[in-house]
This record gives C-alpha cells, structure tokens and sequence, in this order.
C-alpha cells in the first residue's frame, strides 16, 4: 500500500497542544497572567496540532480542547496509579513544572466536575475513533503526538541534557517490536537522532483496550521543540512549513510501517 494511501485506521492522539484556559477555570489558579502565560509555554506542546496533522482520509484526529493545566487528559485519573503525582502533577496539576504552588488540591466534588467537563468526553471521543477503526479496518494504529523542551523541566524525571531529536515512546503490550525497529529506522534514515522512551516513555490506549487488545497498536513521537520553534519567545521558527512536512512524511512511512505488519500477504 502507498505511504499516501488512505489510512482510516490511524488515529492521532494531540493531547498537550492547546493554550484554552476557560474563564470558568482561570480563577483557580494562583499564578499572575505573566507567570501563568510563562508555565503555559514551558508545558504546552505548542504546534504540535498544525506539526503532526494529516488529511481526514489519512487519519482521524483527536486533540485535547484545553490546556494539560486544566486537566492532564494523558494521566490516569487514579493518583494511586500516576506516578507524576507525586510530583503535583497527576491528572489536576497542584504544582508547576519547577515544582511551584499552582492551584489548591481541587475539592473531591471539584475534581469529579473537571474529569467530568475535560477528561471524560475527550476519552469517549478518542475510544469512539479509536473503535471506529477496527471496525473498519479490524486494527488501529494510535500516534500520540508531542514535542519536548531542549532542556529538561525540573519536574521532569529525566535530566539528562543528552537529548535526542526524536523521542519514541512504547508500550510493552501495544508496540509491536517490529513496529518501534521500523519506526526508529525510518527516523534514522530521514536525519534526525533518535531515542526509544527517552527522554519520556510509553504511549497512550484507551482504558477501554487497554493492555486488553493487541488490535490497537501505540506510538508516542516527540519531537524536539528546538527544531520548529523558539521556545523562549513561543513563535514557530521560519522554516517551520519544512518541519512540518518532514515529521508528517515520517508518519506517513510509520503508517506504511504498520500497514505492512497487520495486512496479509
């Protein structure tokens, strides 16, 4: 099958890429607006909406409408189960990400409200994408989309300022071995280094399928932000168009990549 071929069966995960704080939610936290635009452009995945979009007829879209302050559609709702909460950074964000008060621990009705209004109907709408593939095309490929800082956050669990420009994330039961090997190839191959779960690891299913159905496959790409942005001013660098179309030609191999692993010869 072409690279350019129709792919219904792929969905794109954008969780991190919105800068909507709702005015409803704004009053929550603690920061001035200067401190809390600054927080937002250190934690948001600035572009990576327009970076990583494909055609309708290539894949169907899911993207988070908020920003990851309001609530982190990518943690587990279960603090218990998210080890980022430990840092006050579970699914409602107490702290920032150089470990500053951000907002109050939300109130457990206050919580219910915002998983309500945020994390549940996006989940719905990515399980509901995510079950329209299979039933259309008996397998799905999940990319979750994202960028990372140059330098390392303080809150970030790797410090490591080795890092490379391309960041893959696996997960042991939805990323087929031969999947991330071709990934990583293709990365190679197009020029940009590149890391398997590093600087951050793993990539999102929904609970629905979750380490339930091999049908849905995953891959978090990250991608530097250094290469298509200025992150200290927030604007996209000028050849961001040149960017954009090479990320978009790797996942168009990447899909080309999976195809061939779920399609009978």
């Amino acid at each position: 099958m072409s690279a350019h071929a129709a792919t219904p069966g792929i969905v794109l995960h954008v969780p991190h890429a919105s800068f909507a704080i709702p005015d409803v939610e704004r009053k929550a936290f603690r920061l001035d607006d200067d401190a809390l635009a600054l927080e937002m452009r250190r934690m948001t995945d600035a572009y990576t909406d327009d970076l990583y979009e494909l055609p309708a007829v290539e894949a169907t879209t899911v993207a988070f409408p908020v920003n990851r302050l309001v609530v982190d559609p990518e943690r587990f709702t279960d603090d218990a189960e998210e080890p980022m909460s430990a840092r006050g950074m579970g699914v409602l964000y107490t702290r920032t990400s150089h470990g500053e008060p951000l907002r109050e621990a939300p109130a457990a009705s206050e919580r219910a409200r915002l998983l309500a209004a945020y994390y549940t109907p996006h989940h719905e709408r990515l399980t509901s994408a995510v079950n329209a593939a299979i039933d259309t095309h008996s397998a799905c490929l999940v990319i979750d989309c994202h960028s990372f800082p140059l330098r390392p956050h303080p809150y970030e669990l790797d410090q490591s300022h080795d890092r490379p420009e391309i960041c893959l994330g696996t997960d042991a039961f939805h990323t087929p071995a031969e999947l991330s090997a071709a990934a990583r190839r293709i990365v190679v191959d197009a020029g940009f280094s590149v890391a398997l779960d590093r600087p951050f690891g793993g990539a999102l299913v929904p609970m629905a399928h979750y380490r339930l159905d091999a049908r849905v496959a995953a891959l978090m790409i990250e991608v530097r932000r250094d290469l298509y942005m200025n992150e200290s001013t927030g604007e996209r660098r000028a050849d961001f168009a040149e960017m954009r179309a090479r990320v978009q030609e790797l996942m168009r191999q990447i899909i080309t990549a999976f195809e061939a692993l779920v399609t009978p010869d």
